[in-house]
């Protein structure tokens, strides 16, 4: 399974509802709290090309965007092929 980073802030939702549908896969990821932490948010705005609002999500070297395109994968059948590679 590849690995799956999460850039979060506590009071998200859109981060807690992507904590989520991983959980209910049982996935394992890493979550970086962006919050009060400017290098990791940095990191972030780089790695996601420009993606400032949370969650910004990766599996393996992909950025997914975020939960609601997360969602989407999912709804499509998409997720868990891409999880699995």
């Amino acid at each position: 399974m590849k690995s799956v980073e999460l850039y979060t802030t506590p009071i998200c939702g859109y981060c807690a509802a992507a904590k989520r549908l991983l959980n209910g896969k049982g996935v394992s990821y890493v979550e970086i709290d962006v919050m009060q932490n400017p290098e990791a948010r940095a990191e972030m705005v780089q790695r996601s090309q420009g993606g400032r609002t949370v969650p910004q999500i990766f599996i393996g070297d992909m950025h997914i965007g975020g939960f609601d395109d997360m969602n989407a994968l999912d709804r499509a059948g998409k997720l868990d092929p891409l999880l699995a590679a």
